[in-house]
């Protein structure tokens, strides 16, 4: 079993290789990928997205890593929407269990509509490579295999890597190592483990 260390460092080889950003080679799949990691983890993931973003976004490439973390997406639509403040209120009041549907129908999760997945598709670009953070901070208001299978409608030519705190065997998605988040089959691995 590799370290985290170990994996991380495979990610800039793959995501600067011409052929990963064309999705050559993949019969032609959709190039989505899950880099899933110890959810211990954390940190240092979001530092090496940190590093790989400043690495690619300010060295001149072809290529520009686009990071959309699912929380701040919501955060933002509430804001904008003027609820932010209101589902603090709700929150206070009546628990966080109370917020949870509330917060869906807001972000019309699912509909034809769906005001995140229209959110990150004005926010994608043609050289763009998305990497989708936040898996962890956002559940169990949006759930990952959902986001992703809204999200094969709209972008279905730019590479997208979701970094995901838990396992992925290729099939079953696992949050935190702890709680099904339900089967996922149209993903690759970006590294193994």
């Amino acid at each position: 079993m590799k370290i985290i260390y170990e994996r991380l460092d495979e990610i800039l080889p793959i995501i600067t290789d011409k052929r990963f950003r064309e999705n050559k080679g993949l019969g032609n799949e959709i190039g989505y990928y899950i880099f899933d990691y110890d959810p211990e983890d954390e940190i240092i993931v979001r530092e090496h997205i940190r590093f790989l973003k400043q690495k690619i976004n300010n060295e001149g490439m072809d290529f520009y890593i686009r990071e959309l973390d699912l929380y701040e997406i919501m955060i933002e639509i509430l804001e904008k929407k003027g609820y932010l403040k209101k589902v603090f209120d709700m929150e206070n009041i009546k628990g966080t269990d109370a917020i949870l549907k509330p917060i869906k129908n807001t972000l019309r999760l699912t509909q034809k509509n769906d005001l995140v997945v229209e959110y990150i598709r004005e926010m994608v670009q043609e050289n763009d490579v998305v990497f989708l953070t936040g898996i962890g901070k956002i559940w169990p208001i949006i759930r990952s295999h959902t986001v992703l299978n809204v999200l094969h409608s709209v972008i279905d030519h730019i590479p997208l890597i979701m970094f995901y705190p838990g396992t992925y065997s290729g099939q079953d998605l696992n949050l935190f190592d702890e709680i099904s988040d339900q089967n996922y089959y149209r993903a690759f691995k970006l590294v193994e483990r």
